[in-house]
């Protein structure tokens, strides 16, 4: 019997001024993981062997000049640009920003066209990767505008998932952007991922309140009680286990998060301040809703301790062991519906052709 071929996790290197190449090569330092997976990184091979030897790590990586080259059990370096780079480590640079770019738009090419199985992105700088080619807010934007489905950016631990309502946008623009409509998708969203990416088979979901205390009654808002109470009735009538709103502050103090298989936030900070709180370099962020699978650390560039080796990778690899686990799980819940629907139509042309011998 043929063994089936590792999954290839692709590789967008991220600002190369920060701790993403740095937490890359750690990660992939330790041999074992290419017991999981066959990582490709997107980049060049002057850029990987300058963050190599300022960290003074003694690797192996296999440089190859095509996708179809690379070979398993070995850390493959697609190069995607030849020319020299000048690495500032600590420094924001347009230069650079460009090159960030590029990896990440030929990764997420590989993944469209299935060279690679799942994307795993190093951080970006969002002010320096912006050109005439990226105008968007971060890589969610960038890859909901490339891939098919609808985005739901989730905060992600053991513990705890956080789903965003509202992404990067200006807090002033909360109030006005939310509505019935948007919240809907969000949270059917997340019980669909939770069901097909982490086989919860009935989630349970909270959702929080967009004002302080929901509203106190409309002292402090109506859109909780116009909005999203009424929204919650009509999915409970649907029997899913979807609840709200509640008060963000006394909800994560009450650690009553820990009775729910996701969260639903209103906008970014609601959510994502006590989700880092309480698991920072622990946490991976992922991308649901979108037909690919794409997976990144909880933290950002980390200029002010690039180039001092002390970066922590426990992120990035947790980032890989999500994205091959939640690739796993997808697969596994896509061939089991696809089952359940020829069983279904097997049964339904029985049924019928028993029918046509009995007229």
């Amino acid at each position: 019997m043929k063994k089936a071929n590792k999954i290839k996790v692709g590789i967008s290197v991220g600002d190369l001024n920060g701790i993403g190449v740095e937490v890359i090569l750690k990660t992939f330092s330790d041999n074992r993981m290419l017991d999981f997976c066959t990582p490709i990184i997107f980049a060049s091979s002057k850029v990987i062997s300058f963050h190599k030897n300022k960290l003074g790590l003694n690797m192996s990586i296999y440089g190859i000049s095509n996708i179809t080259q690379l070979v398993e059990h070995k850390i493959n370096l697609l190069n995607i640009w030849k020319e020299d780079i000048k690495i500032n480590l600590g420094v924001e640079d347009k230069e650079i920003g460009k090159y960030a770019f590029l990896s990440l738009k030929e990764a997420v090419n590989a993944l469209k066209n299935n060279d690679i199985d799942v994307l795993v992105t190093a951080p970006i700088n969002k002010n320096t990767i912006q050109s005439k080619d990226f105008q968007f807010k971060g890589h969610t934007e960038y890859l909901e505008r490339k891939l098919d489905g609808k985005s739901l950016m989730i905060l992600m631990t053991e513990e705890l998932r956080t789903g965003l309502v509202t992404g990067h946008i200006p807090i002033k623009e909360v109030a006005s952007t939310i509505n019935a409509d948007l919240i809907q998708e969000k949270v059917l969203n997340m019980y669909t991922s939770l069901q097909q990416d982490f086989k919860i088979n009935k989630p349970k979901i909270a959702v929080l309140g967009l004002n302080p205390h929901c509203g106190d009654q409309g002292v402090i808002g109506t859109e909780d009680d116009e909005i999203i109470r009424p929204l919650m009735h009509k999915l409970q009538q649907e029997k899913k286990l979807i609840y709200g709103p509640y008060a963000s502050d006394s909800f994560f103090g009450t650690q009553a998060y820990k009775k729910f298989d996701g969260v639903l936030a209103m906008y970014h900070d609601q959510g994502l301040a006590p989700f880092k709180a309480l698991s920072f370099g622990n946490g991976v962020n992922f991308t649901a809703g979108l037909s690919k699978i794409r997976t990144s650390p909880d933290h950002g560039t980390a200029f002010e301790i690039a180039g001092k080796g002390i970066a922590d990778a426990s992120s990035f690899k947790e980032a890989v062991f999500q994205a091959i686990t939640i690739f796993k799980n997808r697969k596994e819940f896509i061939e089991l519906t696809s089952d359940v629907l020829k069983i279904s139509k097997s049964r339904e042309f029985k049924n019928n052709k028993n029918k046509s011998y009995k007229k």
